[in-house]
């Protein structure tokens, strides 16, 4: 029975300030875990189309930071910072994101790995202080078709590992 006790799921209390976007790669889950827990990993496939990624500092630790650069494909520069709030290898990271540390606007996102078969089901669950931001975030940076690229990106690239291991 669902917690409505009518076979109604109950509404998230944060469902009008989320995003959850989630995707099958076809590679196992430490490889994609290891994929987005490694700078020598993130910078090949980390963003949205026509993105790149310039690291400026890289600590994956709980309290460790991500400080990087987004390259935007018309020539605009977005300042990103990250800090890891929760490690769990293989199965989840939870991490703080916005433009800088303290930003107001931050949002929190929680990635999980489940094994499906020989590949990995990923989900990013990002909750936003805000109803308005989450709206911004949709409507202005195009977030889930974002989200949804930067996924097909990494589904890509660990593809391709899994591809060249097999041949070699």
């Amino acid at each position: 029975m669902s917690a409505t006790g009518r076979g109604v799921p109950a509404r998230s209390a944060t469902a009008d300030r989320e995003i959850v976007i989630d995707r099958i790669i076809k590679a196992p889950r430490d490889l994609v875990f290891e994929a987005f827990t490694d700078v020598r990993h993130l910078s090949r496939w980390w963003g949205p189309d026509g993105f790149t990624t310039t690291t400026r500092a890289f600590e994956f630790r709980v309290g460790g930071e991500w400080d990087f650069v987004m390259h935007g494909p018309d020539g605009t520069d977005y300042q990103e910072w990250i800090s890891w709030t929760e490690i769990s290898p293989p199965e989840r990271i939870a991490l703080v994101h916005g433009e800088f540390r303290g930003d107001p606007s931050a949002f929190e996102s929680v990635l999980t790995f489940e094994p499906a078969g020989a590949a990995t089901r990923i989900e990013m669950r990002t909750v936003f202080p805000t109803k308005e931001l989450r709206d911004q975030a949709v409507e202005q940076y195009h977030a889930v078709e974002g989200g949804r690229q930067t996924l097909s990106h990494l589904d890509a690239y660990v593809t391709e590992i899994v591809r060249k291991a097999a041949e070699g």
